[in-house]
């Protein structure tokens, strides 16, 4: 099911975690070839992602309750930019 993302932090290895509308969270990876997300390396086009729709697998597993914090608000260890 597609959410509008709100916001994002990073987890203890620093991979990107996009904030869901929904309450639920989500790793955002750029893992070419596996993954093609050039947008979440850097700071100002993951902010032009807040609003934007991303599938929330457990939204679509029908999970009630978002599991657990992952990540926090420390700098990103991916991050450059």
């Amino acid at each position: 099911m597609e959410r509008a993302i709100t916001g994002w932090s990073c987890d203890e290895h620093g991979d990107w975690v996009a904030h869901l509308v929904c309450g639920h969270r989500q790793h955002v990876r750029h893992n070419p070839p596996f993954q093609e997300r050039p947008w979440v390396l850097t700071a100002a086009s993951r902010e032009r992602w807040i609003g934007r729709p991303l599938g929330c697998r457990l939204c679509d597993e029908e999970t009630p309750e978002p599991r657990g914090e992952v990540g926090g608000d420390s700098p990103c260890l991916a991050s450059v930019g």
